[in-house]
């Protein structure tokens, strides 16, 4: 193990596993029986331009690729599936690509996170429905991550994911930027007359300038990040530059590996753990990661049978250090990440809150995969004796506002508003929000506390990115930059601020957000992990007897089925019928 760009080519565990024979292979009951389905899939497969060797008695190989030309964060992924072809014919495999949703980040609206339990519904019912013997998930753009692996997790086959890695750093005017965390902040310059539309026109070539997703310790290198942790990755696989050669190499090797999978019929299930969600949880917290992950976590730990909780993510924070210096809470960026030891480097300083007996899909158990991994940069990978805080960045925060939880990312806010008492300024959805923001008659100072409703998994609907609520005009070109700001909303991950996310239950059900007033005081102690409406409880019940639910906004299509479904923002956000328990049969193929 070097802790360098190759670790992903150091793989394969004890190699004592017991291979299976051909006629054992999931896709034999498509191809190998006597019967006249058989010999029409055959005969199909040579309409293909496939000889018999090429795929009789071989594992069949699904790659799920969820490539598009409007999706800037996996733009190199039609090339990688060519990679990850090439590896599994080197290992006696035959691959098939797959097209799977593409869930852009940038340009899906309301968010894709609308569409992310639809992903992992195609990827189930794709992978239980055709014949395939093991998977090759390909993602990185934020929701395509936990989407795929639900998914797969579901349907429990074989399975590598295979990372789409970051962008490159950006770069204006001898600066180094972060995508997403300085879109924020120049957008405030700008917002404040400290530059100009030149400015910003420079900008928007210097940002994100490569193929691959944001280089900051966004939703997306958290998610890719837990999912090496998770151990369904190469090793080292997350970090690597999306355009650096080592990626192509990870690909291949990923293609290698998971036709030996196939042979031992190593399933997900067995990689996908309480101690490897637990794992992923303190890996999450020591990287200073996305709030987002929170919510995909514990909706991914459900479609593997295992109750991942909100209590789980505060119990682990208390005791896990900030260890990894990244934007936006910390200074350096992915690339930096990557060249001083990557995750396995990481790993390597976090032992002592790790399950290293578990299994992974390259290794026998996450001790052998991070054995001998070094740390090249003590300043990007902190030691716990230095860490970059001593606590976990996110925060589950409970109270009369929040009875089923919020989260804040108390890493990435001015550390004087982690304890603060203000006036809330109520805005009833984030149109009206925009519209009305720099409206002085509202009255807003830097001590107000900015509250949203009705941006929650339902009155979003998806629960958007609109938890970094804009400081007024007025107030940033006084200097201001952070506030106490609430919602049901999600963050980018990229964002920072004081901003409280998640509160369940949302307004648009009903929840106590729903009930708050301009002018209520909110309370926000971070210490004390408490979110409060400093409001006489039969007050809020009078308010209570007066709120009316919204109307539906779907009267048919998916939309109408999300609405139907979706569950809170506290149990993950998938739908009640993929996430409860319960068999569900193989196909019959004959």
């Amino acid at each position: 193990m070097t802790g360098r760009n190759d670790q992903h080519d150091q793989h394969g565990g004890s190699g004592s596993r017991t291979r299976r024979a051909p006629e054992e292979l999931r896709s034999h009951q498509w191809y190998g029986t006597d019967g006249l389905r058989s010999f029409s899939h055959r005969a199909r497969t040579r309409q293909l331009g496939y000889l018999p060797e090429e795929h009789l008695g071989k594992p069949v190989i699904a790659i799920l690729n969820t490539w598009s030309d409007i999706n800037p964060c996996h733009q190199h992924l039609r090339e990688r599936a060519e990679a990850v072809k090439r590896g599994v014919w080197q290992a006696g495999g035959f691959p098939l690509e797959f097209p799977v949703s593409t869930l852009s980040e940038t340009f899906q609206k309301p968010t894709p996170m609308l569409y992310r339990n639809l992903l992992s519904l195609e990827t189930e019912e794709l992978l239980r429905s055709y014949p395939v013997d093991g998977a090759v998930l390909m993602g990185g753009c934020d929701k395509t991550t936990p989407a795929l692996l639900m998914g797969a997790a579901s349907a429990d086959l074989p399975t590598v994911f295979v990372p789409a890695g970051p962008m490159l750093r950006g770069h204006w005017r001898g600066e180094t930027l972060g995508s997403g965390t300085d879109m924020w902040k120049y957008w405030d310059d700008k917002r404040a007359g400290l530059i100009g539309d030149c400015e910003m026109a420079e900008l928007e070539c210097g940002l994100a300038r490569s193929p691959g997703h944001c280089m900051t310790m966004g939703t997306a290198s958290t998610m890719t990040g837990a999912a090496e942790v998770l151990g369904v990755t190469m090793p080292g696989a997350s970090s690597i530059p999306a355009v650096d050669s080592g990626h192509s190499r990870m690909a291949a090797a990923a293609g290698r590996r998971i036709v030996e999978m196939a042979w031992e019929d190593r399933r997900l299930s067995a990689i996908l753990t309480r101690e490897a969600y637990e794992d992923a949880v303190a890996a999450v917290c020591a990287l200073g990661g996305s709030t987002n992950a929170v919510i995909h976590l514990i909706a991914m730990a459900g479609r593997s049978g295992v109750g991942l909780t909100l209590d789980d993510f505060d119990r682990i924070a208390r005791t896990t250090p900030v260890l990894a210096n990244l934007r936006p809470g910390g200074k350096y960026l992915m690339e930096d990440f990557h060249y001083a030891g990557g995750m396995p480097g990481f790993l390597s300083r976090l032992q002592d809150h790790l399950h290293l007996e578990r299994p992974t899909v390259a290794h026998d158990t996450l001790r052998e995969q991070i054995a001998g991994a070094l740390v090249h940069d003590d300043d990007v990978i902190r030691t716990t004796g230095n860490p970059l805080a001593a606590e976990g960045g996110v925060a589950v925060l409970r109270g009369n506002l929040a009875p089923d939880g919020a989260v804040i990312k108390h890493i990435a806010a001015e550390q004087h508003l982690l304890k603060h008492t203000g006036p809330a300024v109520v805005f009833d959805d984030y149109r009206t929000m925009q519209a009305t923001i720099n409206d002085p008659d509202l009255g807003i100072t830097a001590e107000s506390v900015l509250v949203l409703r009705g941006s929650g998994p339902l009155g979003g609907p998806g629960m958007p990115e609109y938890g970094m609520l804009p400081i007024p005009d007025h107030l940033l070109k006084q200097g201001v930059r952070d506030m106490v700001r609430l919602s049901d909303a999600r963050m980018s991950g990229t964002s920072y601020g004081a901003c409280v996310l998640h509160i369940a239950p949302e307004s648009h059900v009903g929840g106590p957000l729903a009930l708050v007033e301009t002018g209520d005081l909110v309370t926000l102690d971070v210490a004390a992990r408490t979110l409060r409406l400093e409001v006489d409880d039969a007050e809020l019940e009078r308010r209570r007897a007066a709120w009316r639910p919204p109307e539906r906004r779907y009267g048919r299509g998916y939309g109408a089925l999300y609405e139907e479904h979706i569950t809170q923002a506290d149990t993950g956000c998938d739908f009640a019928f993929l996430a409860r328990p319960g068999e569900v049969p193989e196909p019959y193929a004959g």
